[in-house]
């Protein structure tokens, strides 16, 4: 039980794909315009996590060494496809705006590094919450940098307006440049806390 509350907890904090092992950073930087967007591909991307772990798990006896990646692909195509379509039979207008950021899954490297690094080499609660921490740190990353973007960018959060109508729009932040921008203030951040000295007491 110890184990698989790690595996849950590393995906969301010390080995979020995003903010901690940078991976992923294209469909990221690309589709975060809003927070709606980031939280469409972070579901998205956790139901494929969350298929692909469990299939390759429970297969990963049967699938020769020398094709695993070939196969990897093969099972995690499957779930893009069935994500992909599920997203265009219930919510056609988010899958417009995500577009070929779905299609790009299949080789992406959240998704691929974790079926060949994790759910091949484990059992299958294990490929669970692997799947599942992972998913939800992209998630929530993918949310917070939507957040931040649309909230400066168009004074709105999920679409409603939050910084009243006197707010001026900075709308460099929904524009590519304002991805890097504040995915770079976020990691810079980041990087402090992290390596900031510790204060002796007295």
């Amino acid at each position: 039980m110890l184990k698989l509350k790690q595996c849950f907890i590393n995906g969301i904090c010390d080995e979020n794909p995003t903010f901690r092992l940078m991976l992923g950073l294209c469909p990221t930087l690309a589709v975060t315009v809003t927070a709606e967007n980031g939280l469409a591909i972070g579901v998205a991307a956790t139901f494929v996590l969350l298929g692909s772990n469990i299939s390759i798990s429970l297969l990963k006896k049967l699938i020769p060494v020398q094709v695993r990646i070939p196969c990897y692909i093969l099972v995690i195509a499957t779930f893009v496809t069935i994500a992909k379509l599920l997203l265009q039979a219930y919510f056609p207008i988010l899958y417009i705006k995500l577009g070929l950021f779905v299609d790009i899954m299949v080789v992406n490297c959240i998704i691929l590094g974790r079926a060949e690094a994790f759910a091949s080499k484990n059992s299958v609660p294990l490929a669970i919450a692997d799947a599942l921490g992972m998913g939800i740190g992209f998630m929530l990353s993918a949310v917070f940098l939507g957040s931040i973007r649309e909230i400066l960018g168009a004074g709105t959060w999920f679409g409603y307006p939050v910084l009243g109508q006197h707010f001026i729009p900075a709308v460099v932040m929904i524009l590519p440049p304002g991805a890097f921008l504040t995915i770079g203030v976020i990691l810079g951040i980041l990087n402090k806390l992290k390596f900031s000295p510790k204060q002796e007491p007295g």
